[in-house]
């Protein structure tokens, strides 16, 4: 815990921020380290279901840091948002970038 915020994990944060706000992400944009730093990259999509109205789409904006729509509009279709997140294994010790892919 708190990793991130230890001068060790600083840089891995401060590579998914933008003016202390999460950066947003494009389709073939990812954070950018110095070489001395690169880590691997582990892809996950998690696929968000449930009944019309429940705040699906609000979670997913919640957790990429983007303004939560104020009021309710069916999504057409399904909206791809990626979060990147940096966490450190305990096991190895070692640093990972998460790559989670919200399909809502």
């Amino acid at each position: 815990p708190g990793w991130l915020l230890s001068p060790a994990g600083r840089p891995y944060l401060d590579s998914i921020l933008r003016k202390n706000q999460r950066r947003v992400f494009a389709l073939l944009e990812r954070p950018l380290l110095p070489p001395a730093l690169a880590v691997p990259t582990v892809t996950y999509k998690l696929f968000v279901s449930g009944k019309s109205g429940v705040g699906k789409t609000a979670l997913v904006a919640m957790l990429a840091g983007t303004p939560v729509p104020p009021v309710h509009h069916e999504t057409l279709g399904i909206e791809v948002t990626t979060v990147y997140w940096p966490a450190k294994i305990r096991a190895s010790g070692r640093p990972v970038i998460f790559q989670l892919q919200f399909w809502d």
